[in-house]
């Protein structure tokens, strides 16, 4: 890697595959739930214990990378814009359009799902027309709720502040700052981790854990320093020796935080409450975790992933169509499955097959059909050598 050639708006093809592999992933998590002890949308009947170990050990950091890739991607998108106000304006147009179209069209067949699973006696239009719009406890479920698109308005929110910090006089000297002080020493392994733990366990025992924007202090704890870290790195591309220095460190820390982490799991599954102890040094295994796997798989992307392929720029613009799609599809599938009874092995390749299949037909939609694409968030294709940045 060459740190004297890189800067804020060039293209960094590893973390592309990162991105392309962590929603990979992120649609395998969301099968597997179906089969998992842990309580989920709908399950397929089927429970394995057995895949209560590998979950476990991809939960703590799978979100967190994506965060993290997506504050290096905003760097470039800070960088082509003209002024802190141009960012968010182009920030929201990627994100609240495909999430406000994806509300009106996508999630209500989610939610129909949840109230069937209630009781609700009616079919997805009378459902769609009257009563997907209520606001309030219907069935036992929450509305209204933008579902697995909680991820859309953290990452808008989180581009928000993003912008309010660069706008202020004197970000650029902060920056350096901050990117000096990490540098030295074991300072950019362990003080995240301090800083990520900390926040997490100072609010376990006092806030309640749960999603939501307003009330997700566990969450934020985690994704909001990872996004500006990601940020940071690009912005100030000598991090990446530091970076690359800690690699080894930081997989040993992600192999003993995992082992915690699939140890309490494995001890206390499915809806069980560990005890305090227990759960504290879960979560304080998770966020040492998380960056441990953020700070490993940035030094092998740069390493062995930071070269373009003719499929790249492909996957990289189906990603959000297919994180759009992906999870009402399997939440459908599951449930109108459950009367054949199909045995696991049936259930799960029926799953993978048509979720694939919904993901691909989304992105081929969004690129044939005028207007779609900006409703799924798929850019236009650029040239290679282009700077555009990955959307999320």
């Amino acid at each position: 890697m060459s740190e004297g050639v890189r800067t804020a708006s060039s293209r960094h093809y590893g973390l592309d595959w990162l991105r392309i592999a962590a929603f990979g992933v992120l649609i395998l998590y969301h099968i597997a739930m179906a089969f998992s002890p842990w309580h989920w949308v709908v399950t397929t009947g089927h429970a394995y214990p057995a895949l209560i170990a590998p979950m476990a050990a991809v939960t703590p950091w799978r979100l967190g990378l994506l965060f993290a890739v997506s504050g290096y991607a905003s760097a470039t998108l800070v960088a082509r814009a003209v002024s802190p106000e141009a960012f968010v304006a182009e920030r929201s147009r990627r994100l609240l359009i495909p999430l406000i179209f994806a509300m009106l069209a996508i999630v209500p067949l989610e939610m129909w799902v949840r109230v069937l699973e209630g009781g609700y006696p009616h079919g997805y239009l009378r459902f769609w027309l009257v009563d997907g719009w209520r606001v309030g406890t219907f069935y036992g479920v929450e509305f209204p709720s933008w579902e697995h698109l909680w991820f859309l308005v953290y990452l808008w929110t989180y581009s928000l502040l993003l912008a309010a910090f660069v706008a202020t006089d004197g970000a650029a000297r902060r920056m350096d700052r901050i990117a000096a002080w990490l540098s030295q020493g074991s300072r950019l392994l362990w003080a995240p981790i301090a800083l990520m733990t900390g926040v997490r366990l100072a609010a376990l025992f006092v806030v309640p854990e749960g999603q939501g924007l307003l009330h997700d202090v566990a969450g934020h704890s985690q994704y909001l320093p990872l996004f500006a870290l990601g940020f940071l790195i690009a912005r100030r591309p000598a991090l990446w020796r530091s970076l690359h220095r800690h690699a080894r460190g930081a997989m040993l820390l992600a192999v003993l935080a995992g082992g915690i982490v699939v140890t309490v799991e494995l001890q206390y599954p499915g809806d069980v409450v560990p005890p305090h102890l227990a759960m504290a040094a879960n979560r304080a295994a998770r966020s040492v975790m998380a960056w441990a796997m953020v700070v490993t798989l940035f030094h092998l992307a740069d390493h062995y992933l930071n070269r373009d392929h003719r499929w790249r720029g492909s996957l990289g613009r189906a990603v959000f169509p297919a994180y759009i799609v992906h999870h009402p599809v399997i939440v459908l599938v599951t449930w109108f499955t459950l009367p054949l009874a199909l045995g696991p092995w049936t259930e799960a390749a029926l799953l993978l097959a048509v979720t694939l299949a919904a993901c691909i037909a989304a992105y081929l939609l969004a690129r044939a059909v005028p207007g779609l694409g900006t409703l799924l968030g798929v850019p236009a294709p650029v040239r290679k050598g282009g700077t555009r940045a990955a959307i999320c």
